[in-house]
Order: C-alpha cells, then sequence, then structure tokens
C-alpha cells in the first residue's frame, strides 16, 4: 500500500536556537502542505532523513495495512500526526494510507 506523508505544520523555536544551536546556513526545506508518497514502506527519495527515522514504523505498519496507533489515538486508525526530531524546528507530517 502506499501512504501518503504531508507536512501540516512546522514550528521554529529561536530562543533555543540562539541558546543552543551552531548556526546553520540550510537546515530545512520542507513547505507546508508538501506532499510525500511511500510505496510499500519505503523512505521517499526527497524526504529528509530526521523526519524519516521519526515516522519510519509508523509508515511501514500503515503500508501493510496495519494501524490503530496507541489503541485509537487517531480518528482514522488507519493514520497517524508523526513530527520529525529536530527539537529546533519540528514539522508535523499526518500519514495516511491512500489506495
Amino acid at each position: 500500500m502506499k501512504v501518503k506523508i504531508t507536512a501540516m505544520r512546522r514550528s521554529e523555536y529561536p530562543d533555543l536556537m540562539e541558546k543552543f544551536e551552531n548556526t546553520m546556513e540550510h537546515a530545512c526545506d520542507i513547505k507546508i502542505g508538501q506532499v510525500f508518497v511511500s510505496e510499500n514502506g519505503e523512505k521517499p527519495a526527497d524526504l529528509c532523513d530526521g523526519a524519516w527515522e521519526s515516522m519510519e514504523r509508523f509508515v511501514r505498519e500503515l503500508s501493510s495495512g496495519g494501524g490503530n496507533f496507541y489503541d485509537g489515538w487517531m480518528k482514522d486508525p488507519h493514520s497517524a500526526m508523526i513530527s520529525c526530531n529536530d527539537g529546533f524546528r519540528p514539522v508535523s507530517f499526518y500519514l495516511e494510507i491512500v489506495p
């Protein structure tokens, strides 16, 4: 099965960045509304590694027809809302099975 991965929200914490992060010229290119598609549980080529590490197990489970994470967490049991692991500028992604 295919899993559609949609960037829903992007946050940024300038106070934490200033205090703890080394200056980065190029940190994240993901745009709100950007869509990626995983086929057979594989990482989409243009999705960043950090985001993939956060969502891989959910994408693989959904791609095999599974879901219902955490006993009813999502209204649609064949979906998930996952954020990437960037503590300075996290992006929230909506994962859903598509035909």
